[in-house]
């Protein structure tokens, strides 16, 4: 099994050089906690580094409580990263998976300069059952998907997983 709950790779997508990133959600629901952030950072670091766009593969129940402060610290350390990466010019794209919650919804998920969903992946900073509980409606049952939220315009396109790598090189190579 994996050390932590985020993988980073360095290669290329159909010839092209990128640095990827991507979250194990079998390990502690890809939660975020300090090596996560810190390997965040580095990633983007070495997308910096060798000026190629860098891409994140989220799929998290948010950040890791057992953490605490410093858990919720990685928010701020990992949008400061992609801060540098949006002053380069050099393009981040964010393909949020099935389901992604919590601090990396809110800091690195919604953060891409494309923001891309799977089908029917859940996204969203608290689940629906505490959004009810707080503003004490029902919510419609497609509240949190992708579907919904393009809808609305929180993201930038809907791709299947087979068509993922295809979709990237596209919009990287414009």
């Amino acid at each position: 099994g994996e050390k932590d709950a985020l993988i980073v790779i360095k290669g290329t997508l159909f010839g092209m050089p990128l640095v990827s990133a991507a979250f194990e959600f079998s390990f502690m629901a890809g939660s975020m906690g300090s090596v996560v952030g810190a390997r965040f950072v580095r990633a983007v670091e070495q997308a910096l580094q060798d000026s190629c766009p860098f891409v994140c593969f989220s799929s998290s129940g948010g950040a890791r409580m057992q953490e605490a402060l410093t858990s919720l610290m990685q928010m701020a350390k990992t949008s400061a990263a992609l801060a540098k990466m949006q002053e380069s010019g050099l393009p981040y794209i964010s393909v949020l998976t099935n389901p992604t919650f919590g601090g990396v919804s809110a800091s690195l998920g919604m953060l891409g300069d494309i923001n891309i969903a799977e089908p029917k992946a859940l996204i969203g900073f608290a689940g629906p059952r505490i959004i009810e509980q707080t503003v004490r409606e029902k919510l419609p049952s497609s509240f949190q998907s992708s579907e919904f939220l393009i809808q609305k315009g929180a993201i930038d396109m809907i791709v299947s997983r087979l068509d993922m790598r295809h979709r990237l090189a596209s919009l990287l190579s414009k």
